[in-house]
């Protein structure tokens, strides 16, 4: 059976140069169920999607819901050819029937427990219209089919964990894995770290240390011993206040971190909006400062633009940048499928905005300020994320990482920087360009 994997195209052409991890994953999943299958992996960023020349029996798409508009359209024209299309991901999971609608099937969860089933009836012509995949443990999950993807990407992905405590109103991470961590073994993370290609990789875990800091350490040590090579990753500031803070932080440095993204999400008052004090710690100036004394960079991710917000923190978050000196990513607030912020935001969304704007870029939701229009609010948001990532401010920045992280922290802090600068700039000038209607004026 001829299989095709794919990845949706993102709605603007601003991406950063990171390989698909659902791809070479998802691909090895395929190939241990299917012996003889005529597998192709295809990211629809790199090249162009040619719906009339794709020659398979059964094409999946694994989708967010940014692409899902993208991933709809080609499922479409995928089906009218009378080829199988199998949707999944966190937004079919999200809104299983609007996805049965564009597709043969639906994998509604994670995938491990019934991908397998899936080929089977997908090969002998009788798939079922929703296949609900369970929470299983991470234990012998096949390597990653490096290599199988064509494309020139810089960083690639890896995973040592899924699920979160937390319960961030606006994070789908929770309701999609689960609330209780799940972690694979550590020889196992050691040995793809091992085989990742490239010279850096990202971790993809919610939280790189956060659910068991005993653990985070360990498999820290294993890959200073074995796998040390730099890398990056999400991970909370209360983790590094306890006890065991310094040796976390010294342990992760050793194994090759270099920057960390950390959820600051807003001003303090304002977190609990979000119930996201808890990750959050006693002091999480305090809990940066010490990241940054070890050579680690930080880069602090903020909401912006709730229905409680108004110019103030958008034009804040350059101050709060300088004040720190970290880097400072903006998003504006988004309520997806399937978070309590959906719930809560359902009666202010805008019904014009589709999918593809469910990027962190657009404002999809009435603001009570009349003067915050969809577009005011976007244009504060594409300022403030300009100014944050000029040429001046990343290289200055760089240059004032302490000695501890040199030279690996300062010349990476640029590779990971100006890729996001030349992602930004371009979607930026898509959205100048954008018609954008009586709604968004």
């Amino acid at each position: 059976m001829k299989v095709l994997l794919v990845f949706p195209a993102m709605p603007n052409s601003g991406r950063v140069p990171v390989a698909p991890p659902v791809l070479e994953y998802l691909g090895a999943l395929t190939v241990r169920a299917m012996t003889d299958v005529r597998l192709e992996l295809f990211d629809a960023n790199t090249s162009r999607f040619d719906v009339d020349i794709v020659d398979a029996d059964l094409v999946g798409i694994s989708v967010i819901t940014a692409t899902s508009t993208w991933a709809y359209a080609a499922a479409d024209a995928l089906r009218a050819r009378g080829i199988q299309v199998v949707l999944g991901g966190i937004h079919p999971t999200a809104l299983p029937d609007e996805a049965a609608g564009h597709a043969d099937a639906v994998v509604v969860g994670e995938a491990e427990s019934v991908w397998a089933q899936v080929l089977e009836d997908a090969k002998a012509g009788v798939l079922e219209q929703f296949y609900r995949g369970e929470r299983l443990s991470l234990d012998n999950l096949p390597m990653p089919l490096f290599g199988a993807l064509k494309g020139s990407y810089r960083f690639r992905t890896v995973f040592t964990a899924r699920g979160c405590p937390y319960a961030c109103t606006f994070c789908s991470v929770r309701r999609f894995f689960g609330d209780t961590v799940r972690f694979r073994p550590i020889n196992q993370v050691v040995a793809e770290i091992q085989a990742c290609p490239g010279a850096v990789y990202f971790n993809g875990d919610d939280n790189i240390w956060g659910a068991d800091v005993d653990r985070s350490i360990e498999l820290f040590r294993q890959l200073a011993e074995h796998a040390r090579r730099p890398w990056y990753g999400f991970g909370d500031l209360r983790s590094v206040q306890g006890p065991r803070g310094d040796e976390l932080i010294a342990a992760a440095k050793d194994s090759g971190l270099f920057s960390v993204w950390v959820g600051w999400e807003g001003e303090q008052e304002r977190l609990g909006q979000y119930h996201a004090s808890a990750k959050q710690g006693g002091d999480r100036e305090a809990a940066i400062r010490r990241l940054k004394a070890a050579g680690i960079d930080v880069v602090l991710f903020v909401v912006l633009g709730s229905r409680e917000d108004s110019l103030a923190q958008f034009e804040g978050v350059v101050r709060l940048a300088d004040r720190l000196d970290v880097g400072v990513h903006p998003v504006l607030l988004t309520p997806f499928p399937g978070t309590e912020l959906y719930e809560q935001y359902s009666q202010w969304l805008l019904p014009d905005a589709g999918w593809d704007r469910y990027t962190g870029s657009s404002a999809v939701f009435e603001h009570p300020d009349p003067a915050l229009t969809p577009r005011a609010r976007e244009e504060a948001f594409y300022r403030s994320s300009l100014a944050l990532l000029s040429l001046s401010r990343i290289f200055g920045h760089a240059l004032r990482i302490p000695l501890t992280g040199f030279p690996t922290a300062h010349a990476l802090s640029v590779m990971k920087a100006l890729p996001v600068r030349r992602a930004m700039r371009s979607a930026f000038r898509e959205w100048q360009q954008r018609d954008r209607g009586p709604s968004g004026a």
